[in-house]
């Protein structure tokens, strides 16, 4: 900001002086000029007529230095481009309107200006394959403008096996939900891909400190070779592949709030010990889409209980809300996270099981508060470290609210408290059956969750308490023992007379 106010009032002297400017100011180097992007709002053009001076010497309110370690926020309206070439976004639950939904909520309530926002970037084609393969990458990540620069023997044979079909509003899809734009649905697959990785980099590096991914498509249900659930490349596995193979990380935590299932992110890491998946998602028996995920999909092979599934069952009766998440994260989440103690945090942020969202794209009830509050719990590991990428999410109200929680919570903010009756409430009996479910297959593999196989039950409020009185219990037990050993020494071993000093 001094730098631009140092500019500006060069500006201003050599237009009353009436001279031609010698030079252009300098920018520091490494930054690019700014240029609008489409989202961001116009640049006021200010002209300065010759005869009045006097308007040039109005007093300017200086803003506060922005912290520079602060929160990461990407957005760009690349990604706004990928919709259904039939223009009704009442017939396509993801749309533009979500991203662009989120982003002017941020600025309303004046959190864009405390975070460092960044325009992010495309993917490049190698990253894309560190976890998807050739054809998927040529097949989903090349346009008929980008095509021409590319091996056209090998691109030829694959895009003879493309299969389409048409959807009911007359657009094209790879299935019955996943639209695609021949010209603009690679560029921002690939936009969302390499902007949660930039930002991942960014926050591993400790150059930011934490940061919100504002993106679209969703990633999480993109298998190595499958585009399926308005997904085509799963950015959040690649930005946690990057971080492995470039920036060296060995123990990556990556938690899907997400009311469905990351196949895809489970499928990329199940051999894998450095990248624990952690889901929390509505399973239904694998009755709900995508039907995988289930408690006792523990991992394979080197990665065999690397893998943690919370598989709600029970359907709608009643919903999953706070007092079950709230549940989930003090018995499973956040036990199994402090134990494997992970060097950065990723967070498929689907707000689909937000209150809001009709039975077919969730039906839950999880408030705003509730997703700050699990926010600020993953701030307490790997340092703070913590990126959360948007998934899924469809109702513009519910998804914006919890954008607005979780930014909110990166940022430091005192989360609003939680409302008294989702303290007091126990979680359903439908939750309690589904986390012993997981407890009794993840307590092979983490001694953490043992502990609190008997207090599935409790609301939050009592499971404080019982910390509370546990901790107390602890205390008393310690200095009890440490005064018997003293007593207990104090009788085998008689002090012996001290010599008086020789002067």
């Amino acid at each position: 900001q001094a730098l631009l106010w140092d500019s500006f009032q060069r500006v201003q002297q050599q237009l009353l002086k009436r001279q031609p400017l010698a030079d252009p100011p300098v920018l520091p180097p490494g930054h690019r000029p700014l240029s609008r992007a489409q989202s961001s709002p116009a640049t006021a053009t200010v002209s300065l007529p010759a005869q009045d001076t006097k308007a040039l010497a109005l007093p300017v309110q200086e803003q506060p230095p922005k912290p520079h370690f602060t929160t990461g926020l990407v957005y760009d309206s690349v990604m706004l481009k990928h919709q259904c070439s039939c223009g009704d976004n009442s017939n396509h639950p993801e749309h533009a309107g979500r991203i662009q939904s989120i982003w002017s909520r941020l600025q309303e309530r004046g959190l864009r200006s405390r975070c460092e926002c960044l325009r992010g970037r495309k993917a490049t084609l190698e990253e894309l394959q560190c976890v998807h393969s050739e054809r998927h990458v040529l097949l989903y990540g090349t346009n008929p403008l980008n095509r021409l620069k590319l091996d056209n023997g090998k691109l030829a044979g694959i895009l003879s096996q493309r299969t389409f079909v048409m959807l009911p509003c007359g657009g094209v899809g790879v299935d019955s939900d996943t639209i695609w734009n021949e010209l603009h649905s690679s560029n921002a697959a690939r936009w969302a891909a390499g902007s949660v990785t930039e930002l991942a980099f960014k926050v591993a590096t400790r150059e930011l400190k934490n940061g919100f991914a504002v993106v679209r498509p969703p990633g999480h249900h993109a298998d190595p070779s499958t585009a399926m659930g308005f997904c085509f490349f799963n950015s959040v596995a690649i930005a946690a592949r990057q971080l492995q193979q470039k920036g060296k990380l060995s123990k990556i935590l990556i938690v899907d709030w997400d009311v469905h299932h990351g196949n895809g992110t489970q499928q990329i890491f199940y051999r894998d010990p450095e990248v624990l998946y952690i889901s929390l998602h509505r399973h239904d028996d694998g009755n709900f889409f995508p039907g995988s995920g289930a408690a006792d999909e523990v991992g394979a092979g080197p990665g065999e209980g690397f893998n943690v599934n919370v598989a709600w069952a029970g359907g709608l009766d009643p919903p999953m809300g706070d007092p079950e998440y709230l549940a989930a994260f003090r018995t499973v989440v956040m036990p199994i996270a402090h134990e494997f103690c992970p060097d950065v945090v990723l967070v498929s942020a689907g707000f689909d099981a937000a209150e809001g969202h009709p039975p077919p794209l969730g039906g839950y009830k999880v408030s705003a508060k509730c997703f700050g509050y699990m926010t600020k719990q993953l701030m307490s590991l790997a340092g703070g470290a913590v990126v959360l990428a948007l998934e899924g999410g469809h109702d513009l109200t519910a998804i914006c609210d919890a954008s607005e929680a979780c930014v909110s919570a990166l940022l430091g903010h005192e989360p609003e408290p939680l409302p008294e009756d989702s303290l007091r409430q126990k979680p359903n009996a439908n939750a309690v059956r589904s986390l012993e479910a997981v407890i009794q297959v993840q307590s092979r593999y983490w001694v953490a969750v043992q502990r609190f196989a008997s207090k599935l039950g409790c609301s939050f409020l009592e499971a404080q308490h019982h910390e509370a009185d546990e901790v107390e219990t602890v205390t008393a037990l310690a200095s009890l023992s440490v005064a018997v050993m003293v007593e207990k020494r104090a009788q085998e071993e008689p002090m012996e007379q001290e010599e008086p000093m020789n002067q």
